[in-house]
């Protein structure tokens, strides 16, 4: 892949890089979208199965979901995308990643700084007292999870429909955003806010903007680079070319 002279120079002279990820690369692993996980949920609504209201409701059924994606989202694996961006971190002096996904894929990867803007299917905790749990200690419950301590009921660590992202991650996002050299959007169509507006801070605070996405998306028009194709196709390239550019630079 022919990377362009303005993301080579951009790469070569970069102190903070910032990868902002969506679901397209996570699918790229196998990870399924919210109504693919088998097909009776398709007929649910969104709302309820990550919702509060739905939980409440309906704490059985919003398990028995979690529950099969848990599992299905165990059996996955990062892929050359994710592998890239762990390789990328050790070319610069600050490397972050900001993403929208819950698999926990770049964690997998190798990625050591990652800000989680929805949560961590991975992790679960009461929401009586706030204890922590496993998924292997609350796939072993019976029913509806409860906590060891209060017996109070255990939920995913995600963020639902209507709840706010966590203040810890969010602010770490923007910080990312607004401090990069070089801003890539990979996987998602950024137009789900708050977090579609991390693009945007980042241009305007100076980065060069890159997309990477198998098609245009409405950031399109805006970026200063679009690299057509799949994640885990185009960011071994890109991973390659910082390499080079990097080593020239020494």
């Amino acid at each position: 892949m022919e990377i362009p002279s303005a993301l080579r120079n951009a790469l070569k002279h970069a102190s903070m890089v910032t990868a902002f990820t969506g679901a397209g690369i996570s699918a790229e692993s196998g990870v399924p979208t919210f109504r693919s996980a088998g097909g009776v949920w398709k007929k649910m609504r969104p709302e309820e199965l990550a919702s509060m209201e739905g939980f409440l409701r309906n704490p059985v059924l919003v398990w028995e979901w979690y529950a099969e994606r848990k599992r299905i989202i165990a059996d996955v694996q990062p892929n050359p995308g994710h592998r890239a961006l762990a390789q990328m971190q050790d070319l610069f002096p600050r490397f972050e990643v900001v993403t929208q996904n819950i698999d926990n894929l770049h964690r997998r990867a190798g990625s050591r700084v990652v800000h989680e803007l929805h949560g961590n299917i991975e992790r679960n905790y009461c929401m009586a007292c706030g204890r922590n749990f496993s998924n292997e200690a609350v796939l072993a419950m019976e029913g509806v999870p409860l906590c060891i301590e209060c017996k109070g009921q255990i939920r995913p660590d995600v963020v639902w429909f209507g709840e706010s992202l966590p203040e810890d991650a969010w602010e770490a996002g923007v910080h990312a955003a607004e401090y990069a050299d070089v801003f890539f959007s990979i996987g998602t169509s950024a137009v789900v806010y708050p977090a579609a507006s991390l693009p945007v801070m980042a241009r305007r605070a100076g980065a060069l903007l890159v997309e990477v996405n198998p098609e245009p998306t409405p950031l399109t028009p805006d970026v200063d680079v679009f690299l057509q194709g799949a994640a885990g196709e185009v960011m071994p390239a890109v991973y390659e070319c910082a390499l080079r550019e990097r080593k020239d630079k020494r």
